[in-house]
Order: C-alpha cells, then sequence, then structure tokens
C-alpha cells in the first residue's frame, strides 16, 4: 500500500506542492496547488503534509510571538529575522492592513503590528486556520514547518552561509539542493522540472516541507517548543524539524 507524503509552500496565490511515495520513491511529482485541500484531497491522499505556514494563532500575543515562534528564532540565531512573531488571531482575519495593525496592537503585549511582508501571507494562514476548524481530522495530517530551520538542521545544525537570492542565489540554491538529495530525496525529483508558475525557491521550500512529513511520519521529527503547545481552539503550535543528517551524509560543500 502506498504511503504519500507531501511539501507545500505558499507561491503567488497559490501553493507549490510536491509528493512522494514513502514505499516507492521513484513515484513523484511536483505541482501547483488552488489549495491546500487540492493537495489533501488528490489522488495521492497524502497522509504526512508539511506546510510552511503558521498553523495555531494566539488570540493574545506577546513579545517574540508564539513559543513556536520564539524556539525557531533561537534555533536559526543569526538568521531569525526569517521567523516573524504571529499575530493575534483578530489580526490575521482582519479586513485590511490598517485594521490588522489596530487589532494586532490592542490583543499584544507589549504592542506591536505586523509588517506589510507579514500582512501578505495572511490569507494563507486564513486558508489553512479555516480548513482545519473546518475539517478537524486534517491536524493529523498536515504540519507547520519552517524551510531555513529544515535546511540548517540538514547542514547539521550550521547556517547555510548562501541565500536563495541576491547574489549568491545561485549557490543558495545548489547547496539545498545536495542538503535535500543527502537526506534522502531522490534526484529525480531535486533535479527534476518544476511547475510552471512556481519559483525555484519555492520549490525547493516545499522540498524543504516533505523531507519534515517523511520524518513526522517515521517518528524522528523534532518540536519547537518541546513538548509541542495548542493554541485556544485546540490547534497545534508547533513548528517541525526533520531528523539530523546521518554521520558522513551532508554534503562536503556545506
Amino acid at each position: 500500500m502506498a504511503r504519500w507524503i507531501a511539501g507545500l509552500d505558499g507561491c503567488r496565490g497559490a501553493w507549490a506542492g510536491v509528493l512522494l511515495d514513502l514505499d516507492d520513491p521513484g513515484r513523484h511529482r511536483a505541482a501547483l496547488f488552488k489549495t491546500v485541500a487540492a493537495c489533501l484531497d488528490g489522488p495521492e491522499a497524502p497522509v504526512s503534509v508539511g506546510i510552511d505556514v503558521p498553523i495555531g494563532l494566539p488570540n493574545r500575543a506577546t513579545a517574540g510571538g508564539r513559543a513556536a515562534d520564539r524556539a525557531a528564532r533561537a534555533y536559526l540565531g543569526a538568521n531569525r529575522s526569517s521567523v516573524f512573531p504571529v499575530p493575534p488571531r483578530a489580526a490575521i482575519f482582519a479586513d485590511d492592513y490598517t485594521a490588522a495593525k489596530a487589532l494586532s496592537r490592542a490583543n499584544s503585549a507589549p504592542p506591536f503590528a505586523p509588517s506589510i511582508q507579514c500582512f501578505n501571507i495572511f490569507r494563507y494562514i486564513r486558508a489553512v486556520d479555516d480548513l482545519l476548524h473546518s475539517r478537524s481530522a486534517l491536524t493529523a495530517r498536515l504540519h507547520e514547518v519552517h524551510p531555513e530551520i529544515a535546511f540548517r538542521r540538514l547542514n547539521g545544525d550550521r547556517p547555510l552561509g548562501a541565500g536563495k537570492k541576491g547574489p549568491q542565489r545561485q549557490a543558495g540554491l545548489d547547496l539545498r539542493r545536495a542538503l535535500l538529495v543527502a537526506a534522502g530525496l531522490p534526484e529525480t525529483l531535486v533535479h527534476g522540472a518544476r511547475p510552471r508558475g512556481v519559483g525555484a525557491d519555492d520549490h525547493l521550500d516545499a522540498m524543504a516541507g516533505l523531507v519534515v512529513a517523511r520524518d513526522i511520519l517515521l517518528g524522528r521529527a523534532s518540536p519547537l517548543p518541546d513538548p509541542p503547545e495548542r493554541d485556544g481552539h485546540g490547534l497545534p503550535a508547533v513548528i517541525w524539524m526533520p531528523a539530523p543528517p546521518r554521520r558522513g551524509t551532508r554534503p562536503e560543500s556545506c
């Protein structure tokens, strides 16, 4: 019986996705999904999915965000700016940026307002939150991940040294591909063509989510924080990390 797993990353109003049959790794595909449900309810029906979006929203935010956000930021160290504090639920469901800032300040201590970059992903957060509230059984299949945390763990808990954008972009992308192959993903998936409309960085981030989804299913992933927390609605508020690389599997270029 096939055990499909998946990784998802927000991409231009949709979701960059990769799927892999854990029992037959030669079977895999990449796709652009309009919704998260389209992946979960697709022909593969993945049993474990790593998704780069906050799950578990605070009713009232505290300094540094959720315990998961603070733990993730501490783990990334100098690169912690890539983890934003999740604003309170009311702000995420606001109608516009002005209202979101006001509601965030009113429901946080000390008061803070989300950046416009943070506000721009609220639609992804709302979509996943609505899905999990309407179909609570999916919480057993859908898991929050953070690609840079995953890649740092796959790099032996060390900074990668090259980003996905800017002058070192190609080196950064190549390094991430090498880490994904060393983590056990098929080269035909890692180096294969990506779907039209999916950027190279989003494609690789989805594959990082795939690695975490695999390790969650196999019982070897680690939660941030440990033990995991839940929000006021019972949704998990935890960022999952993959297992550390086995000795000798980390690429020499890392």
